[in-house]
């Protein structure tokens, strides 16, 4: 007869944490080595007796850093209860108070102990001058902390929460840990950082001096002079956002409901802009319009007018901005439009109701959750690009730039960065918010398990001509831009000397096949593999921990679920230049010591773009039905073992899309990348940004041509992976239609 795993007194995964913690405590480096968290030269320098690569054991043998000694205590206690089982509530009680007792130590002596001795002059006066210092954490104290994370939630588990379920619990655990640590300790050390004097200390007054500036709400523009980098930034980012929902419906509108004959073409052309970094298209711009832009010099010759920089302000900013993020709300838009239900639609003409009428009473107002999204992510998208505002934004600031010069610019103004940060994480989340109410609680449910071959209405004639022309308008207009950015690729000085060469990609790209080896002597190959290496670790990462909250966020109840969703989710609608700042704050100094290494940047990815694994998690398993579960548990199964047999199997769709789209975000991603970057680490998007205010621009469109073929090999690897959902449908022409 098979023991119950409650019953059992053998705990491998409980061994596995209590072997993990006393390796971090006796065997692995305690602090951050400067060398780099991928590097082990610490091997052989001094280990394990130099106090820069010493374990905490031989630390304290030493007598260093004994305030690490009281940690022996928890990861000691575990030790008594591995002969004991799961219901002796002595089990329980012994885990919860060794991992809450270490864990709670860890935290209190890495924010009481810093660079300087104590961090809070209460410490001081109560225990004197310290007289020692601490680093941030390394490989000892990471596992350490992490061992002690699990203890706790298996304690957890065993007092019987969410059934004894030990992974489930220990995911909760470490999901809420994660979060916390890289999404909400940034934002609250961003604001405190707001109201913090030149001395240190804190002051609301020296907060209300900076958000109440005039350059920061100036209402100026009223009567011609220059507004407000908010007001800028606020009405910029509703123009955006209402520019590209109208244009991303039309696109979806000409694929779904017209005869036109190049979809396909329609679609791919779509796609180029998510693939490209966010400021190229603006590079575009200046070749087309600049004052020695093609079409400026055009004009200018025929009509005998002098050339002017129109372009560079809030016309510039705003076409280029539309360009990069429409093709996000036609993505957005494109499932809701095809996701009508065609009976319905049908049912009405059924009704004697004309085109026009189905498409305003009842596609139409199905399409809301879709327009509401799609204006939400163009108004986010819109205020946290930095890279557009830079190239063209002239004379009109808006707060990611301000931001930026505040942090790297002469005046190095943290303060002022983190006002500036809060004022746009409060315009974001406002529109978070605001999109919420809108939609409220009503249901747009239109597909259900009931079959559904019905055939979508084409628009009225008086919509579909209006919608061709924009569409089709815009859709030749971002044609033109991709062709001068390859075109700029390979001319030798725009607007100068417009010869044909390759020698920007040979600057960028050259390459020497010597008797050691191939040597990479190109300019851009040392930010081209950190971008790759740093993507590629993150693009798992991301997909794991978003598809692991998925599987809570689906499969499983428990208390706290809607918060728990929420500060997942949270990281959605905060910009990546408030990422940045916020992860420069937060993480220069110990415990956590990363700012300038790769760990920085592998993390920020995960947690800007894990929502968007989530949501493929979510959209997914909430096909799958729950009899799959509670098969796989009656017939012995773990949950861990459900989650890794049954359910990841049939989320192949799902992880692709997640892998793909936080690959190509971190290697075309420059809001948090440019703050982030170091000389080690440098990226191509801060590479490139460095070129264009060089006024490289040819090798700065060469690298982003390159870029843009790299996301185009991974799209089309995506494709040819994944292949296409056959959702029966027929098409206008009989045949059935694939998604």
């Amino acid at each position: 007869m098979r023991t119950p795993a409650s019953e059992r007194t053998t705990h491998p995964v409980l061994i596995f944490w209590i072997i993990a913690g006393w390796v971090g405590f006796c065997i692995l480096p305690w602090y951050g080595v400067e060398d780099g968290f991928w590097s082990f030269e610490w091997l052989m320098n001094g280990y394990p007796f130099d106090e820069d690569f010493a374990p905490a054991a031989f630390l304290i043998a030493q007598r260093e850093k004994l305030w690490l000694a009281p940690l022996v205590i928890p990861l000691a206690l575990p030790l008594l209860v591995l002969g004991r089982l799961k219901s002796d509530p002595l089990f329980a009680r012994i885990l919860i108070i060794a991992g809450a007792l270490g864990f709670g130590w860890l935290i209190a002596q890495g924010f009481g102990i810093g660079i300087r001795g104590f961090n809070f002059e209460w410490l001081a006066a109560l225990f004197g001058d310290l007289g020692d210092r601490q680093f941030g954490m390394g490989y000892g104290a990471m596992i350490c902390a992490t061992a002690f994370l699990f203890l706790f939630t298996q304690g957890i588990a065993a007092r019987g929460a969410i059934n004894g379920d030990v992974f489930v619990v220990s995911a909760i655990g470490g999901v809420i840990v994660i979060v916390t640590v890289f999404v909400f300790f940034p934002i609250a050390k961003m604001l405190f950082a707001a109201f913090v004097t030149e001395d240190g200390s804190y002051s609301v007054t020296v907060f209300f001096a900076k958000f109440l500036d005039d350059r920061l709400w100036g209402l100026g523009c009223l009567w011609g002079a220059r507004c407000g980098v908010a007001w800028n930034s606020l009405f910029l980012a509703i123009a955006v956002g209402l520019l590209t929902t109208v244009l991303g419906l039309a696109f979806a509108l000409v694929v779904t409901r017209s005869g036109f004959r190049y979809k396909r073409a329609l679609r791919a052309l779509t796609v180029l802009p998510i693939i490209t970094p966010p400021f190229v298209i603006g590079l575009a711009l200046i070749l087309l319009f600049g004052l020695s832009g093609t079409v400026t010099v055009y004009f200018a010759d025929l009509f005998g007018l002098q050339p002017t920089r129109w372009l560079y302000g809030l016309p510039g900013v705003l076409i280029a901005q539309t360009l990069a993020f429409t093709p996000i709300a036609f993505l957005v838009l494109i499932g809701v439009v095809e996701g009508v239900s065609p009976s319905m639609e049908e049912a009405a003409q059924t009704l004697r109701a004309n085109k026009w009428q189905v498409f305003r009473t009842v596609s139409l107002p199905l399409m809301r959750p879709g327009l509401a999204n799609a204006f939400l992510l163009g108004f986010i998208e819109s205020m946290a690009d930095f890279g557009n505002p830079l190239v063209l934004g002239g004379n009109f600031d808006v707060l990611s730039t301000e931001i930026f010069f505040a942090i790297v610019g002469a005046q190095y103004d943290q303060g002022r960065a983190a006002v500036l940060a809060m004022v746009l994480l409060f315009f974001t989340l406002s529109a978070f918010y605001a999109q919420r109410a809108w939609l409220g609680k009503k249901s747009y449910t239109t597909v259900s398990g009931k079959g559904d071959a019905g055939v979508h209405p084409l628009m009225p004639s008086g919509l579909a001509i209006p919608v061709m022309v924009v569409a089709l308008g815009w859709a030749l207009f971002t044609a033109l831009v991709y062709v001068m950015i390859i075109y700029g690729s390979v001319v030798d000085l725009w607007g100068v000397n417009n010869a044909l060469t390759f020698k920007h990609y040979v600057t960028a790209f050259s390459v020497r096949f010597e008797a050691e080896g191939i040597r990479w002597t190109g300019a851009a190959w040392d930010s081209f593999w950190t971008t790759i290496m740093i993507a590629a670790i993150a693009a798992p990462l991301t997909a794991a921990v978003g598809l692991i909250t998925a599987y809570l966020l689906t499969r499983q109840s428990f208390a706290g679920k809607n918060a728990f969703e929420f500060g997942t989710m949270l990281s959605f609608a905060i910009p990546g230049t408030v990422i940045g700042v916020s992860y420069i704050l937060a993480f220069n100094v110990p415990p956590i010591e990363i700012t300038g290494t790769g760990i920085i940047l592998v993390i920020s990815f995960i947690f800007r773009n894990m929502p968007v694994g989530v949501r493929a998690g979510i959209a997914s398993m909430s096909q799958l039905d729950k009899s799959l579960d509670e098969s796989s548990l009656t017939l012995g199964a773990n949950s861990w073992q459900t989650f890794r047999r049954v359910i990841l199997p049939l989320l192949r769709p799902a992880i692709l899309a997640a892998l793909v789209y936080s690959f190509v975000r971190a290697m075309t991603a420059i809001s948090a990348v440019i703050f982030l970057v170091s000389a080690e680490y440098d990226m191509a998007t801060s590479y490139i940004i460095g070129r264009v205010e060089n006024n490289d621009y040819g090798l700065a469109i060469a690298y982003s041509t390159t870029l843009i073929f790299v996301m185009l090999a991974a799209v089309g690897l995506l494709q040819i992976v994944v292949g296409r959902v056959q959702i029966g449908r027929r098409t206008h022409h009989g045949s059935e239609k694939s998604t």
